[in-house]
């Protein structure tokens, strides 16, 4: 073997042993977190300078644009490396989370920065929300500030049980024990209930690098690890698979006629060919014929595998339902209490519905009551009757379908869940289940021998729902009521629901905030239901300025069992038409969230049905609306009306 052969061979030889010596490593995941400016970016700059992770190009890069967007005068400034997004570099903050990856010779590491800014809060949960130990960071010149507290009790939300603190800057503080010393107990007693199991305070300097690899002269009164001694020797309990067996289906894996398994990866507990297993929603129960992945079967799988279970039987298994021990299932119920986090501008308002994903199960649900809300300040609860941006509060979930979950205490996975807008399709909020609720598993359906194609049957109609929307003044009431006083001369069977009159009674409680306009159409929607269970045709008269609400109400009916008609009149014809004067008091602001003018109206997207009021006369709008009627099978075609 020749000169350049042999060393060609060592090259190949010393990179295999390298790869195998990462491969041995462990992993720890954890997030930087804190208040603006507290140098979290700075932080990860110096773990990855300090560690040798940074490529030449890269330092060059960051030397050149030290000296266009830097904050450290001639210094390189190491939270570049980090904060990515043009924005941020402007702006000198950390805007979305950023993961980075490093090691030492003792562990592997990826990191989360995440932002600062209150606005951002929802980011650091998501930062936080697949993370083992949590560092935060605290500026030694302005000591424990809000976002400290609310970073802090999110962390002990969602369950990471190590955290270090991070005492950062000290070199302004003139690197003093007595500051560093009086940011820890303050900390300490104001965080003494959130159950960390570790807690390492760290006085450092990120900018210069005291105590976050190696130790520093000016800190000799500190006699405790550097940031990174402390990361490669914290103890994290990683071991899911001593917990009971769950995997969540993510894919029907059915490439052709022979061949069915169920993909996904196992969030706890391990399984082997031969097992068990049970449907958690059904439980209907099988046994596991082969664990099947792209390198081949495996005679058992852990906590943390993807892989595809294939079962001795067929049953009815679906994208969403959970496969577990047979002898330890997790909770199945359509109700539960949980902690949540509520991460968009648009408020929380109980009742709405939106969607709940829990795993890969996404089902429509609402909260039914906010038990209370937590002062991040000072972790008072106290009442709310809705949520807005970061604030966080323990409510009660009602779901349409029954789902399977764990405590989130007991496991992450089944119990963390997001909260979906139904319309935009945007997150809204994280939550952590508690526990489930069973308040009505004593209530089942009755069965009748009368139901609602007997009824509708006996009155010669379909029943359907004709849901009049349009802001106060259009012409709601007077159209309906044109459209029932025709329906009735053809001897059809109907009942009109008008927003003003239900409030004198079933709804005389509520008032005109959102809240209260929300719970006002549920209430009617559940109503109209009834109503056309009993065969009616029913009309519904109401302002119903929200979408959310007016589709709940659309997909508690049957299909084609709801027409909505938007009664479309301009601000301005509505306000001219207004005898009462609601709307002039309103502008005075004598009348509070008027809808039109301190209140929005949304305004229907696909109606079945708009009626153009400055064009079109009440009259014959009812015309209008009765032939659609007709036209669409509501009400029989064979017979000549006369409307």
């Amino acid at each position: 073997m020749n000169a350049i052969a042999m060393e060609e061979a060592l090259d190949t030889k010393a990179l295999v042993e390298y790869l195998a010596s990462h491969e041995q490593k462990s992993l720890l995941r954890f997030l930087t977190c804190g208040s603006v400016d507290d140098g979290k970016s700075t932080l990860i700059g110096r773990l990855l300078y300090d560690t040798k992770l940074i490529f030449e190009d890269q330092l060059a890069s960051i030397e050149k644009d030290s000296k266009k967007h830097g904050t450290v005068g001639d210094d390189i400034d190491l939270a570049l490396l980090v904060d990515g997004l043009q924005a941020e570099r402007e702006q000198g903050i950390t805007i979305d989370v950023a993961y980075r990856f490093f090691t030492t010779d003792k562990r592997k590491f990826i990191v989360a920065d995440t932002p600062g800014h209150e606005q951002y809060t929802r980011n650091m949960a998501t930062g936080a929300s697949n993370s083992d130990l949590a560092v935060i960071l605290i500026d030694a010149r302005k000591g424990i500030l809000t976002q400290t507290r609310r970073h802090s009790f999110i962390v002990s939300l969602l369950g990471i049980k190590h955290v270090v603190l991070a005492v950062n800057k000290i070199d302004l503080m003139d690197y003093s024990q007595d500051v560093f010393e009086k940011i820890v107990a303050d900390y300490k007693t104001f965080a003494a209930d959130f159950g960390f199991e570790t807690l390492q305070a760290i006085p450092l300097s990120a900018r210069y690098g005291d105590n976050v690899l190696t130790r520093s002269e000016k800190l000799d009164w500190y006699k405790g690890p550097t940031l990174v001694e402390h990361l490669e020797s914290v103890q994290i309990d990683q071991d899911q698979s001593e917990k009971p067996f769950r995997l969540q289906v993510q894919w029907v894996n059915r490439p052709d006629l022979n061949f069915r398994g169920f993909s996904g990866t196992i969030s706890s507990g391990t399984v082997k060919p031969g097992d068990e297993v049970l449907v958690a929603g059904s439980g209907k129960s099988s046994k596991v014929k082969a664990i099947v992945t792209y390198d081949g079967d495996l005679a058992r799988a852990f906590a943390g595998q993807a892989v595809t279970l294939t079962l001795e039987d067929e049953i009815d298994i679906s994208r969403g339902d959970v496969l577990c021990a047979i002898d330890a299932r997790p909770e199945v119920s359509d109700q539960f209490q949980a902690r949540l986090i509520w991460m968009s501008e648009q408020d929380l308002i109980p009742g709405r519905t939106v969607l709940v994903k829990i795993g890969a199960r996404t089902v429509s649900a609402s909260v039914t009551e906010i038990k209370y809300q937590t002062d991040v300040n000072t972790f008072a609860h106290i009442a709310a009757k809705t949520l807005k941006l970061n604030e966080v509060a323990v409510v009660n979930f009602a779901l349409q379908e029954t789902v399977a979950f764990d405590p989130y205490a007991e496991n992450h996975d089944m119990g963390a869940f997001i909260v979906i807008d139904r319309v935009s399709n945007l997150t809204l909020g994280a939550g952590m289940v508690d526990h489930g609720l069973r308040r009505a598993t004593n209530v089942h359906w009755q069965a009748l021998d009368v139901n609602k194609a007997t009824r509708a049957g006996a009155k010669g109609q379909k029943p359907v729902v004709l849901w009049f929307t349009g802001l106060s003044g259009a012409g709601k009431s007077t159209i309906a009521n044109l459209v029932e006083k025709k329906l009735l001369s053809l001897n059809h069977h109907t009942y009109l629901l008008d927003g003003d009159n239900v409030r004198h009674g079933l709804n005389k409680d509520l008032g005109f905030t959102d809240a209260d306009r929300v719970e006002n159409i549920r209430r009617v929607a559940e109503v109209s239901k009834l109503m056309v269970d009993a065969g009616l045709i029913t009309l519904v008269s109401f302002i119903s300025p929200f979408r959310a609400e007016r589709q709940m109400a659309r997909e508690l009916l049957g299909p084609s069992e709801f027409v909505e008609i938007y009664v479309s009149t301009p601000l301005s014809v509505a306000e001219q038409r207004d005898v009462k004067g609601l709307y002039a008091r309103a502008r005075t602001g004598e009348i509070k969230n008027f809808t039109g003018i301190s209140s929005p109206y949304e305004f229907p997207e696909n109606p079945e049905v708009i009626v153009e009021t400055t064009e079109t006369s009440p009259e014959v709008a009812a015309t209008q609306i009765v032939n659609f009627m007709i036209s669409n099978g509501y009400l029989d075609s064979d017979i000549e009306y006369i409307i």
